[in-house]
C-alpha cells in the first residue's frame, strides 16, 4: 500500500484516495464477507476477508501518512481492548464486571455521555435502528413485551393514512419502519437478516416468473402477472 500511495511511482488512482473515498468500499467489502458466510462459500470467504483486510491496511496507511497512527497501532489497540473487556480470561476473574458493563464504563469516559453514544451513522438503517433500540432498552426505555411495538405498527399505519403532505408521509413511514424493527427485536428476529432473506426470496420467485412466462412481462396485465406469481410461489 505504501508503494501504491507513493506520490512519484504509485498508482494514479490510489494516490488521490482519502478516508472519505475509501470508506464506501470498506462497507461494501464487509457486506461481501457477510454474503460469503451466508452462502457457506469458504473459498469466497477467504478472498473477501483478504479484500476487507486490505481496507484496514488502506485506512491505516492514510492515517500513517498524516502522522496519526499506523497498522501496528490498530492491532495494539484492538488487542488491548479485548484484554480489557475479558478480565476473566486475561486477569483476575474475581469481581470482574461483564462485557456490557465494561463497554458502558468506556462510553462514560467519552465526551458524549448518552446511552446512544457511538452507534455509527454509517450502519445500515435497519441495523442502526435495532442497535439504538437495544441501547435504550438497557436503561429500561422499552416496551415490556411485543404487544407494545405491535400496536405501534397499527398506530403508525393510521398516521401515514392521515398525513397531509409527502414530507409528513415520509416521516410517518420512517416511524413505521422503526416500529417494525422494534417488533422484530421483541420477537427475537434479526430484521436485517429477515429483509435480506425476503429480498432473496422475491428475486428467486421473480426469476421463476420470467422463466415460466410465455411472453414479456411488460406485455401482461396485473391479473396475469399475479397468476404467474402464484405459480412461481408453488414452484419455489
Amino acid at each position: 500500500m505504501r508503494r501504491l500511495r507513493d506520490p512519484q511511482t504509485g498508482c494514479e488512482w490510489d494516490q488521490v484516495q482519502s478516508f472519505e473515498t475509501i470508506a464506501p468500499y470498506t462497507i461494501e467489502e464487509a457486506y461481501e464477507v457477510a454474503d460469503a458466510v451466508a452462502r457457506g462459500d469458504l473459498a469466497a470467504l477467504k478472498d473477501e476477508l483478504g479484500d476487507l483486510q486490505l481496507q484496514v491496511v488502506y485506512h491505516a496507511r492514510l492515517a500513517e501518512e498524516i502522522g496519526a497512527f499506523g497498522l501496528d497501532d490498530v492491532m495494539a489497540a484492538i488487542c488491548a481492548k479485548m484484554i480489557r473487556r475479558h478480565p476473566h480470561i486475561f486477569g483476575d476473574a474475581a469481581g470482574s464486571p461483564g462485557w456490557e458493563a465494561l463497554k458502558a464504563a468506556e462510553r462514560h469516559e467519552q465526551e458524549d455521555k448518552s446511552a446512544l453514544a457511538g452507534v455509527a451513522l454509517a450502519l445500515p438503517a435497519l441495523r442502526r435502528a435495532e442497535k439504538l433500540q437495544r441501547r435504550a432498552a438497557r436503561i429500561g426505555f422499552d416496551w415490556p413485551d411485543a404487544a407494545g411495538p405491535r400496536a405501534k405498527i397499527d398506530e403508525e399505519m393510521a398516521e401515514i393514512d392521515a398525513a397531509a403532505t409527502d414530507a409528513d408521509r415520509a416521516a410517518e413511514l420512517g416511524d413505521l419502519l422503526f416500529s417494525v424493527v422494534n417488533y422484530a427485536r421483541h420477537l427475537g428476529i434479526d430484521p436485517e437478516a429477515a429483509l435480506r432473506e425476503a429480498s432473496a426470496r422475491f428475486e428467486r420467485r421473480f426469476r421463476k416468473v420470467e422463466e415460466i412466462a410465455d411472453k414479456p412481462l411488460k406485455d401482461m396485465d396485473i391479473d396475469a402477472l399475479e397468476a404467474l406469481w402464484q405459480r412461481a410461489k408453488k414452484l419455489i
